[in-house]
């Protein structure tokens, strides 16, 4: 059967528009809908309301350090240190299965080969590989890279959405009916499972860029086949450039930003979304698919394209990128919310764990500073590190933050990104495929080693109401 392009892409076009004047019409507030749409109680809880029940208001504690909620011994993730009841800071250290992520990065770089699929292999089984084993575990990520002409005929006609996230949610949910027994719970089977989407995510991700562009312009978006020789990491760029047109650098700077990406402890957002999904035991895609949507949030994956609309705007305004009075004066503006999106926030800088550094952040610095230069774009990349040496005693200065901070890993993360040519519709969404190895991980964590639902519990502040027959109510 031929397809006719435009006519599906018209046709879904047409139908979210009557869905959006559908929804419109809905909403025509008159005197009877007035409580609908406004009378819900969201007043703000008065803050001596948790004090008196003891709440960890976002599970944390009242010096911001997380609530312990299990065990793990997949990745520590560490920036300071409690002493005597207070928190120390110290410099940030991350380590995925007790390794450090500076060894396992450096080393990787230093013999110049792809470290992504290395990292995914100790995350899933303990263990670093020797080299029989990490070729076999290639070999098994490329069979599993394949998607099924059937898959493309679904996907990604049927997943079109203004957000590749939500793209991509929708994509994993459907892998669900590709997989013959897809609510098994077995550590063979969550293998496979996970290997598969840490093979085809990547891809699929890329598809779904692909898809959008070709809807845009009213055509067929073109499936280019896996070339069966190259690394995570490549076979993205493949994708996004139509062919091999990449070079060996680029391609290892973003081997680098997976690597980084690929596990953060347990206690971030979509990580524990995960592990609430599978500790009631449903299946791997849909526990998948919720941290794909956590991800998703601006609060948790989408910091980084906050970054890249910063850095333009201080590019913008600031005449002399070397003059640090000059930045730091604008920077000012931004803190004092006159200048930028009136947050008052200089996004890339503090973390929730870390205080003196986070070793993502240093890594990317590293990595990023000889491709920018060869790219011309040392200057931007300079910037970006004068942002970082002036943000943190502004932040003092202007807004009173009395803990230390640091620049996080978004602060480079756009830019890096922006450097490979990845659009920014696929910042979050690059995010989201290399933390599929973290996120399997952690599942089978979850289910083969805690064995309990996870169910925490909220305080009842409610009032008795005495109920009255609707004839009498107001």
């Amino acid at each position: 059967m031929a397809y006719d392009a435009k006519k599906i892409y018209y046709r879904f076009d047409d139908y979210l528009s009557r869905l959006v004047l559908d929804y419109e019409a809905s909403r025509q507030i008159d005197e009877d809908s007035e409580r609908l749409y406004h009378g819900f109680p969201n007043a703000p809880y008065d803050e001596s309301l948790f004090e008196q029940h003891n709440v960890k208001r976002g599970l944390r504690n009242a010096d911001g350090s997380g609530v312990v909620a299990g065990l793990t011994r997949i990745s520590d993730v560490h920036g300071y240190n409690r002493i005597d009841g207070r928190v120390v800071p110290d410099e940030g250290r991350l380590s995925l299965r007790g390794y450090s992520i500076d060894d396992l990065v450096n080393h990787a770089q230093a013999e110049d080969r792809f470290g992504y699929e290395e990292v995914a292999y100790l995350l899933l089984t303990g263990s670093l590989p020797n080299k029989e084993e990490l070729g076999g575990f290639c070999e098994r990520l490329r069979a599993f890279r394949h998607l099924s002409g059937d898959y493309i005929h679904e996907f990604p006609l049927t997943t079109p959405s203004k957000s590749i996230m939500n793209t991509l949610a929708r994509a994993v949910l459907l892998l669900y009916r590709f997989d013959a027994e897809p609510d098994e719970i077995s550590p063979e089977h969550e293998i496979d499972v996970a290997m598969s989407m840490i093979a085809r995510l990547p891809r699929i991700a890329a598809l779904a860029h692909m898809a959008r562009v070709a809807q845009r312009e009213g055509r067929m978006p073109q499936i280019p086949q896996p070339s069966p020789d190259l690394s995570t990491a490549e076979s993205v760029l493949q994708v996004l450039r139509g062919g091999n047109d990449f070079t060996h650098d680029e391609a290892m700077l973003l081997d680098v930003m997976m690597m980084l990406h690929a596990e953060h402890g347990g206690g971030n957002n979509s990580t524990f979304a995960c592990r609430v999904l599978s500790s009631s035991a449903t299946d791997p895609y849909s526990a998948y698919a919720a941290a794909i949507g956590s991800l998703k949030g601006p609060r948790h994956g989408g910091a980084n394209a906050k970054v890249v609309a910063m850095h333009e705007d201080i590019r913008k305004h600031v005449s002399n990128w070397e003059n640090e009075d000059e930045l730091a004066a604008y920077l000012t503006r931004i803190l004092k919310r006159e200048a930028f999106d009136g947050s008052g926030l200089i996004y890339g800088m503090g973390h929730a764990v870390y205080t003196l550094s986070d070793p993502r952040a240093e890594l990317c610095r590293t990595y990023a500073r000889s491709l920018a230069q060869k790219k011309g774009l040392g200057d931007e990349f300079a910037l970006i590190e004068r942002i970082e040496g002036l943000a943190p005693q502004l932040m003092r200065d202007v807004c009173g933050i009395t803990k230390p901070i640091c620049a996080n890993i978004d602060l480079y993360t756009g830019f890096i990104y922006s450097m490979l040519g990845i659009p920014e519709t696929l910042f979050t969404p690059m995010f989201a495929v290399s933390r599929m190895a973290g996120w399997a991980a952690h599942r089978m964590e979850e289910l083969f080693c805690a064995h309990r639902i996870i169910r925490p519990g909220y305080q009842s502040v409610l009032d008795d109401v005495t109920y009255l027959p609707i004839n009498e109510r107001q």
